[in-house]
């Protein structure tokens, strides 16, 4: 499974890289109410939540469908502000109806890549979206009551909450990181001017690759993810592009927005050295799959404990040497086996580090 971009014919320059208060703020969000996604913050989450004030605490619960599972598109704006309050300013011009439409587009929506009318205005829609909001909790219906019925007083209510939020923690955060991101940025746009797009989308993440559709068919960006989407830079035609935001508290998600009618924009997780290169998920399910026949889990556990050849395995295991060999085949051909000759013999060993990366590798894949 993939995402792709339709980019064809799309200039060099309206691919942007920038950093985001918003999108950095709606990443640090996500990472507090979902701890189990992110085990290198679990020090920076156990500290925050703790010194958050109550009132502060209780108003995030409430909204926190709009950043827990997914992230709301309108908090990965497309045209990035120096500031979370300019960022603000430009959320505050949206009109109602693409306001609440984008708030419930992934809590609230199975369609999320075909327009649907607005709940403000369509009974039926408005109905969809309160039964779907209810099944998920008092708190959740009970905002979404608010947003249908006073959506003007909700999105004052939560500005006001991003800007508390701010004030409590986000702002020493940005202070921190926003200079990290905005050399990030300023980077990944050189190597795009020097190097060009395929090198760059390589150094901004190993899930993300340049392809060219055969027989004229254009040019797009694939994303590696478990998930299918499409998206086209030319979905605004008032504002042809690409966006990506780069963020600190982002990993092991890539995210991807592409509502109809909306600039595509990937929020990508900064490289750093405590973090591992994605496996693509290709490879994780052809590992998995190899792992999933009770003789190669027997052959594991014995290659685990050390080097064997292919004759001392089916002594072992009382099954001939061909049929040896093309387990053995199969687990090589999944990374798993470490090969080496000793004279004339063929000696095989589990590589105990893939292995246990592969846990993580699982993770990361269907977070991604």
């Amino acid at each position: 499974m993939s995402n792709v971009i339709d980019i064809t014919g799309l200039p060099p320059e309206r691919v942007v890289f920038s950093p985001s208060p918003l999108a950095e703020l709606g990443a640090a969000l996500h990472a507090l109410s979902e701890p189990g996604h992110h085990p290198g913050l679990h020090g920076w989450v156990t500290a925050t939540n703790a010194a958050l004030k109550a009132d502060l605490a209780d108003r995030l619960c409430e909204a926190d469908f709009l950043w827990r599972s997914s992230r709301s598109d309108i908090l990965l704006p497309a045209r990035p502000g120096a500031t979370l309050s300019e960022e603000l300013d430009e959320l505050d011009k949206i009109d109602d109806g693409q306001f609440v439409a984008a708030a419930f587009e992934i809590t609230c929506s199975a369609r999320y890549t075909r327009p649907t009318p607005s709940p403000l205005v369509d009974a039926d829609e408005r109905a969809r979206v309160r039964e779907m909001a209810a099944a998920r909790g008092p708190r959740q219906a009970a905002f979404t009551d608010r947003m249908l019925t006073d959506p003007d007083g909700l999105r004052v209510w939560l500005r006001r909450l991003f800007e508390d939020c701010e004030e409590a923690f986000f702002g020493d955060i940005w202070r921190r990181v926003g200079i990290q991101l905005a050399a990030d940025a300023r980077h990944k746009t050189e190597l795009l001017r020097r190097k060009g797009l395929a090198e760059t989308l390589s150094a901004t993440s190993k899930a993300l690759s340049l392809e060219d559709v055969p027989d004229g068919g254009g040019t797009r960006i694939v994303l590696d993810k478990l998930a299918r989407g499409r998206g086209t830079a030319f979905a605004n035609a008032a504002d042809p592009g690409v966006t990506f935001l780069p963020t600190s508290f982002g990993w092991p998600h890539l995210l991807f927005s592409h509502a109809p009618g909306w600039r595509p924009v990937l929020q990508y997780p900064v490289a750093g050295p405590e973090l591992p290169a994605p496996a693509a998920l290709e490879l994780v399910q052809q590992r998995l799959e190899a792992l999933g026949h009770p003789m190669r889990m027997q052959l594991c556990r014995t290659l685990s404990r050390g080097p064997h050849t292919t004759g001392e395995l089916a002594n072992a295991f009382g099954i001939t040497s061909p049929e040896v060999s093309r387990h053995i085949a199969t687990l090589k051909k999944a990374g798993l086996i470490q090969t080496r000759r000793r004279g004339r013999y063929v000696l095989h060993q589990l590589d105990l580090q893939v292995v246990a990366r592969l846990g993580s590798d699982f993770l990361e894949g269907v977070l991604r």
